[in-house]
């Protein structure tokens, strides 16, 4: 076994020496070790005390009790404690030095070290400071070479993700996005929202003359669908010349009838209909029967079938149109693309507030990227670890974590001995003796 000292000392050929914040990591984790044990031995004193002089004065029993409960919590934790980083004194007890043999696992600790105290935002920030970002991407931009160059690149990169994207996947995502966005959240309440406030502001107005003029045209063209109705509809014995009187009045009063609801803007029909809108409005909103009927025809309108079109259609037009652009050197998107390049590089070069700005986004671009991958970058530390001397791992953790762990061992005794106590207690109260 490697002792303390030997953790405190120089490196090992497979790992690297402590720093100062181990060294002192380590001393603590020292100290706290000595303390535990300290408990641990005080309380077999008095339990040998206890157990030696309980007959000449028996209310020692309860101290023997409580000491006896004290040591079988500091031995079992320390066993606990000792078992994550090496076999408890030597023996090759299953389960045990559970760290050493997972040493592997280490890469995470010194990464996040490494991630922590290196690869900061703070760090990245302070270096871009001194650094004019927006100016000297300007001046580059600016010119017909950077601009052409970016134009290039981009189509290249276009034209590189059009290739590996899948068609079929990029298909489910957009249909993912239509059933979340689009088909997921009830359509009544929103649409009754929005009817709602048309209907109030006289906004269908025009609609509804548009249909009372449709409506009118029709029966001025259909004399004989109309007057059919009633000879259709009327017995076999009655005359046809009856028919036909029944038949003119009645296409009499229904032109009658359509034409004062065309010329009338506040007629019963039309505010039969306001109302009829109105009260259609709020059911969307708030009727829940009404609400299921309006998800229902969406489900017939936009379903697994249409939807699965729509995406399909999407993604192949923007497909087909970015990649005929991105293909032709002389098009418009990229003779835009190119202008667009150089006028904001001349604005870049030219524009404080801009410039400015653009200094400020690169650098919180540089800090997200330093945060969110920083631990991506730090990783190559873990294939050093796996390097690493298994025992030589197991110490390192125990640099970090021990000190706390030694907490388990006194808190062990301490409430080993209260259990121990009130066993005792609860047992003499019961059963005498």
């Amino acid at each position: 076994m490697v002792t303390l000292n030997r953790l405190m000392g120089t490196s090992s050929a497979t790992g690297p020496g402590l720093s100062p914040g181990d060294a002192e990591k380590a001393a603590a984790l020292k100290r706290m070790k000595a303390f535990a044990l300290s408990l641990l031995l005080v309380m077999a004193v008095i339990f040998a005390v206890s157990f030696a002089l309980q007959e000449r004065f028996p209310w020692l029993q309860y101290v023997r009790a409580a000491a006896e409960g004290g040591m079988v919590g500091a031995l079992a934790d320390w066993f606990a404690v000792t078992a994550l980083f090496r076999h408890p004194m030597g023996l090759p007890i299953p389960h045990t030095a559970i760290i050493p043999t997972r040493k592997d696992a280490i890469g995470a600790s010194l990464s996040a070290f490494v991630r922590d105290n290196f690869l900061s935002s703070a760090v990245v920030r302070t270096k871009l400071e001194t650094v004019d970002v927006a100016r000297k991407a300007g001046t580059w931009l600016a010119s017909p070479a950077g601009a052409e160059r970016v134009a290039k690149e981009g189509a290249a990169v276009v034209h590189g993700l059009f290739t590996v994207l899948n068609d079929d996947d990029v298909q489910a995502v957009i249909e993912g996005m239509v059933r979340r966005h689009l088909l997921a959240p009830p359509w009544g309440p929103p649409v009754g929202r929005l009817a709602e406030r048309v209907f109030e502001a006289g906004h269908h107005h025009q609609l509804v003359d548009m249909l009372v003029d449709r409506a009118a045209d029709w029966v001025a063209g259909n004399y004989d669908a109309v007057t059919r109705v009633v000879s259709d509809r009327s017995p076999s014995w009655v005359p046809s010349f009856a028919n036909d009187l029944v038949g003119d009045k009645v296409y009499i009063e229904v032109s009658k009838f359509v034409a004062a609801v065309q010329s009338d803007p506040d007629h019963q029909v039309r505010r039969s209909i306001d109302a009829y809108l109105k009260e259609l409005a709020r059911d969307l909103q708030h009727d829940p029967k009404m609400i299921a009927r309006a998800e229902g025809i969406k489900a017939q309108v936009l379903g697994d079938p249409q939807v699965r079109d729509l995406a399909g259609r999407t993604w192949a037009t923007i497909k087909k149109a970015l990649l005929e652009a991105v293909a032709n050197p002389h098009s418009e998107l990229h003779h835009r693309f190119t202008t667009a390049v150089r006028d904001f590089g001349a604005r870049l070069v030219e524009d404080e507030e801009l410039a400015g700005k653009v200094n400020a986004w690169v650098a919180d671009a540089a800090s997200y990227i330093v945060a969110t991958y920083r631990s991506d970058i730090a990783g190559v530390i873990e294939d050093t670890v796996a390097r690493w001397d298994a025992e030589e791992t197991s110490q390192k953790i125990e640099l970090q974590v021990g000190k706390d762990l030694q907490f388990i061992r006194i808190n062990g005794t301490v409430v080993g001995a209260l259990a121990g106590l009130l066993i005792f207690a609860v047992a003499h109260a019961v059963f005498g003796g």
